[in-house]
C-alpha cells in the first residue's frame, strides 16, 4: 500500500524582526526547507521589520518528510546574509491539528548542532563463541550529511560510544558520501550487561584541523534490540542532540504560518474501481444523477473541502472524458435552485468551485498565452500610476515630467493615458484568443451557455458567461500573477497597485460596464469610455467562443498536457558530461529550453531551428547537484539512457532556487510514469578520476543517494492520479457520512435521494474500502519488523 503526503504551507507575514542594517532595518525573506533541503525561497522584502509576503505553496512528498522549517535571513549586498531566527516543525505537530497551524510563531535562535541531516548505514551484533562479550559495529557508510566546511563538504567520522566505552573510524576528507566499511569492536563487561540496560550511540562528526569538532549528527539504539535479533542492519537517521531551540519570548520577531498536512495510504487501483464506475455510473444515467454529488456538494462540506472536493472531481472526470457532462450537471442544477438570477454562480457553491479549479486545470497555458507578455511588460516598465485622489504621492511621481513638480491634475491624466493602453492591449489580446481556447474549454461554456438560456433571460446568460471568465480567470490572474505562475515572484507595491486598477477595470468589462458610476469610486471615471466600449468586442468575443460544433463526447478526455504542448520554457546554463572531461563552472552555456510531454529541448535561442533534445521517455532521474560540484548554485541533473542503455547526465544551472524546484518539479512530472527511474543518484560530478560526491573513481558506480523523483510542487500541471483522487473522494465521502449519522440516520437517505440504487450501493463500496484498508494496515504490522528505529 502506497503512501499519498501533501504539505501545504504559507508564509503570510513577519512582525517586530530585529534590525540586521546599521540603517536601523533589515532586508528580510524567508527559506523553507523539509528535512533540511532547501525547497523554496520568498521575495525579499526591502528595508521592513514588518514584511508581508503571503506566498503559499503545495508540496507532494510520497516517502514522507520529518521536518518542516522556516528560516528567516536579512539579506546583504556584501558578505554573507545574517540570519534572524527560524522556527522548525516537526512532521508530528503538524500532524496533530486536524484542521493544519494557522497562528503566529515566535522565532528561535539556530543552533549548529540542532541543524543536522543524513542517514548512516550500520550492522551492529553481539558475535557468539567469543571468549569476551562484545559489541561489534560496523560502520558501512553515510550519505547526505551536512555540510559544514566552506568547501560545502566535511570531513567526517563516527564514534561509537556504549557503557562509556567508545571507538571511532578514520576521517574521510572532504565529503558528505563517506564510505568508511570499518568494524568497531567494544569489550562489555558482563556485570554491566544485567537487565540489558543502556543505549548504544554512533555519533558523526566533522573534523576540524583547528578549533573543535562540529556535531553531523547520532543514533542511539536500546542495547535490548541487539538481544531479540542476531544482526542489526539498516540506514538509520541522524539526529540532533537533543531540542535545544530556545524561545526567546518574542525577541527575534515572530512568524504567521498556515500549515496542513494530508497524508493518505494509497490502495492498489483494483480497490478503488468500484467507486470510479459509480461515479461514472451516477453521471450518465439521468435517473441516479443525485446519489453521490448531493452528498458532496451539501451544507456538511465547509468551502475549503469544497474546493478540494471540486478539483478532485473535476481531475477524476478528465480522466474518464466525462469532464463536460460533469460540470453541466452541476451548472444545470445551480440554475435549477437559484431563485434570485442575480445571485447565480454568485456563491462558494459545489458548481462555482467546479468552474473555477477547471478553467485553472484545462486553461493555464492559454491563460499564460494570452496575458504573460502584457504581465511581463507592466512588470518591467515599473510605471507609478494613481487614480484616487486620496493616495496620490507627487514625490513618486517626479519622474513623470522632467519640467518640475508636476501637478495632481497631470498625475492623474499620466496614469489614465497608461491605464487605457495597458487595458487595450489585455481586451485585445482576450478578444484575439477564441482560436487558441482548448475545445473542452470552449464547448464547457457552451453547454453552462444554453443551460443558463434555458432557465434564464439571455442578458442574464451572458453574464454569466462574461463573470466566470473575466471575474474568475482573467481578473485574478492579474490582480495576482505569480499565484496563476506568470511570475516568479509577487508584484512591488507600485507594480501591485497598476495590476489592482487594471483588474478593477476588467472586472467592470465582465459586468458589462453595469456598475459604472454607481458605485464609491468615482475616480475610475476616466477609464468608463474604454470600459463601455469593450463591452461589445468581449460579447462579440464570447458569441465566438462558443459558436463550436464538437458535441460533449467529442471532447479530448484532457486538454493539459498534449505533445505539442510546452509545459515550461526559459533561458537556463547547461552543461553535458562527456568523457573524462573536466568539467569547470566556465562551461555552462546559456541555452533556451522547452518541456513537453514528449521531449526536453533546448537550441541557442528560442528563435534558433536547430534544436537537441532528450526524449522524455528516457530520462531515468531529475535530482539537484551539490554546491561543491562545479562551485555553483542551483545546478540540477537530467539523467537519460541512450539507445545502447548508456546512462548520460546533462548538468543545468538555474538562476536561483524557486527556478530550480520549478523546473525539478515540471520534469519529474512529465516523467513519473517511466518505467526505468533510477533508485539512486551521485549528487557530485566525476572529474579527476572520481565522484566530488562519495570520492569513488568508478564512473559507473551506484549513486551514493536516493532519488527523489516523485517529489514535486504542486500546480495546475499535476498529473492525474486516478487512486489518489479516488481515495480523496472516498475520504470525504466518509466525513459527510459520519456527519449525516451524528445527525441523526435519516439524514443519509434524504442527502441522496432520488438515486436509491446508487445510494445502497455506495454504501457497499465505502464499506469495502474501509475494510480494505484495515486489511492492508494489519498486513503492515505483521510484515513490520518487531522493532523500529528512527523511521
Amino acid at each position: 500500500m502506497a503512501k499519498n503526503t501533501s504539505l501545504y504551507f504559507r508564509i503570510v507575514e513577519g512582525r517586530n524582526l530585529p534590525a540586521k542594517d546599521v540603517s536601523g532595518t533589515s532586508d528580510p525573506y524567508c527559506i523553507v526547507k523539509v528535512d533540511n533541503e532547501v525547497v523554496a525561497r520568498t521575495a525579499t522584502v526591502w528595508k521592513n521589520l514588518n514584511p508581508f509576503w503571503g506566498e503559499e505553496y503545495t508540496l507532494h512528498l510520497p516517502m514522507g518528510f520529518h521536518s518542516l522549517s522556516f528560516l528567516i535571513m536579512d539579506e546583504d549586498t556584501i558578505g554573507h546574509d545574517d540570519v534572524i531566527g527560524k522556527i522548525t516543525l516537526s512532521k508530528e505537530a503538524i500532524g496533530s491539528q486536524a484542521k493544519g497551524i494557522d497562528s503566529w510563531l515566535n522565532l528561535t535562535t539556530v543552533d549548529p548542532d540542532e541543524d543536522v541531516q543524513g542517514e548512516i548505514h550500520l550492522s551492529l551484533q553481539l558475535p557468539e563463541g567469543t571468549k569476551k562479550t562484545i559489541l561489534r559495529c560496523q560502520v558501512i557508510e553515510a550519505r547526505d550529511l551536512a555540510p559544514r566546511d566552506i568547501s560545502g563538504t566535511s570531513d567526517p567520522f563516527a564514534r561509537v560510544i556504549f557503557n562509556n566505552r567508545s571507538a571511532e573510524t578514520s576521517i574521510i576528507k572532504r565529503t558528505r558520501f563517506p564510505h568508511w566499511g570499518e568494524t568497531l569492536e567494544l569489550e562489555l563487561d558482563s556485570e554491566g550487561l544485567s537487565g540489558q540496560q543502556g543505549t548504544v550511540t554512533v555519533e558523526v562528526w566533522d573534523w576540524d584541523m583547528v578549533g573543535k569538532n562540529d556535531f553531523l549528527g547520532k543514533v542511539e539504539i536500546p542495547f535490548s534490540c541487539l538481544h531479540k535479533t542476531s544482526l542489526l542492519e539498516g540506514w538509520f537517521r541522524l539526529l540532533p542532540l537533543g531540542n535545544n531551540e530556545v524561545d526567546v519570548g518574542g525577541k527575534l520577531g515572530a512568524l504567521r504560518l498556515k500549515v496542513r498536512l494530508v497524508e493518505d495510504r494509497i490502495l492498489p487501483s483494483m480497490y478503488y474501481q468500484p467507486l470510479i464506475d459509480l461515479l461514472v455510473e451516477s453521471l450518465i444515467s439521468p435517473a441516479e444523477v443525485n446519489s453521490i454529488t448531493l452528498l458532496l456538494s451539501g451544507e456538511v462540506t465547509t468551502v475549503e473541502s469544497r474546493q478540494d472536493v471540486a478539483m478532485t472531481l473535476v481531475k477524476i472526470y478528465l480522466g474518464q472524458g466525462l469532464v463536460v457532462p460533469f460540470l453541466d450537471y452541476l451548472n444545470t442544477r445551480e440554475v435549477n435552485h437559484t431563485t434570485d438570477p442575480n445571485t447565480l454562480f454568485r456563491s462558494n457553491s459545489l458548481a462555482s468551485k467546479a468552474m473555477e479549479q477547471f478553467m485553472k486545470a484545462v486553461g493555464m497555458l492559454y491563460l499564460h498565452e494570452v496575458l504573460k507578455p502584457i504581465i511581463n511588460r507592466i512588470f518591467d516598465e515599473r510605471k507609478y500610476i494613481e487614480l484616487d485622489p486620496c493616495k496620490i504621492d507627487l514625490n513618486r511621481s517626479r519622474r513623470i515630467s522632467f519640467k518640475g513638480a508636476v501637478s495632481e491634475a497631470e498625475v492623474r491624466d499620466s496614469s489614465a493615458e497608461m491605464l487605457q493602453g495597458y487595458l487595450t492591449s489585455i481586451i485585445e489580446s482576450i478578444v484575439s484568443s477564441v482560436d487558441q481556447c482548448p475545445s473542452v474549454m470552449r464547448v464547457a461554456f457552451k453547454q453552462l451557455h444554453k443551460r443558463v438560456e434555458d432557465g434564464e433571460p439571455t442578458f442574464i446568460s451572458k453574464q454569466i458567461d462574461h463573470g466566470f471568465f473575466f471575474l474568475r480567470f482573467f481578473a485574478p490572474a492579474i490582480l495576482t500573477p505569480k499565484l496563476f505562475h506568470l511570475r516568479d515572484q509577487h508584484a512591488d507595491t507600485r507594480t501591485s497597485r497598476t495590476l489592482l486598477l487594471l483588474a478593477k477595470a476588467l472586472q467592470s468589462v465582465g459586468n458589462l460596464g453595469l456598475q459604472l458610476g454607481h458605485g464609491k469610486e468615482q475616480w475610475m471615471a476616466p477609464l468608463h469610455p474604454i470600459i463601455l466600449r469593450s463591452v461589445a468586442c468581449v460579447k462579440d468575443f464570447l458569441d465566438k467562443l462558443i459558436d463550436i460544433d464538437h458535441d460533449v463526447g467529442e471532447v479530448p478526455q484532457r486538454a493539459i498536457l498534449l505533445p505539442s504542448v510546452i509545459v515550461k520554457e526559459g533561458y537556463l546554463h547547461k552543461h553535458k558530461a562527456e568523457g573524462t572531461q573536466l568539467l569547470s563552472r566556465f562551461a555552462f552555456k546559456k541555452r533556451y529550453f522547452w518541456l513537453t510531454s514528449e521531449t526536453l529541448s533546448y537550441a541557442k535561442t528560442s528563435e534558433w531551428q536547430v534544436r537537441s533534445s532528450i526524449p522524455i521517455r528516457c530520462v531515468c532521474a531529475i535530482e539537484r547537484v551539490d554546491e561543491n560540484a562545479f562551485q555553483q548554485q542551483n545546478v540540477m541533473q537530467v539523467i537519460s539512457q541512450n539507445n545502447d542503455g548508456q546512462l548520460q547526465t546533462m548538468y543545468i544551472q538555474c538562476k536561483n532556487v524557486n527556478e530550480l524546484n520549478q523546473w525539478l518539479s515540471a520534469i519529474r512530472k512529465v516523467s513519473i510514469y517511466n518505467e526505468r527511474m533510477l533508485p539512486s543518484f551521485h549528487p557530485g560530478a566525476h572529474r579527476s578520476g572520481k565522484w566530488t560526491c562519495c570520492l569513488q573513481a568508478e564512473r559507473t558506480v551506484p549513486g551514493c543517494s536516493r532519488t527523489h523523483s516523485a517529489v514535486t510542487l504542486g500546480d495546475w500541471s499535476d498529473p492525474l492520479d486516478p487512486d489518489v483522487e479516488t481515495q480523496m473522494i472516498f475520504n470525504q465521502l466518509l466525513q459527510v457520512l459520519f456527519f449525516c449519522a451524528a445527525d441523526g440516520a435519516e439524514s443519509i437517505p434524504q442527502l441522496m435521494k432520488p438515486g436509491q440504487s446508487v445510494a445502497a450501493r455506495l454504501l457497499v463500496v465505502i464499506e469495502d474500502l474501509e475494510q480494505a484498508h484495515v486489511t492492508f494496515q494489519h498486513r503492515e504490522k505483521e510484515d513490520s519488523p518487531s522493532v523500529i528505529l528512527n523511521p
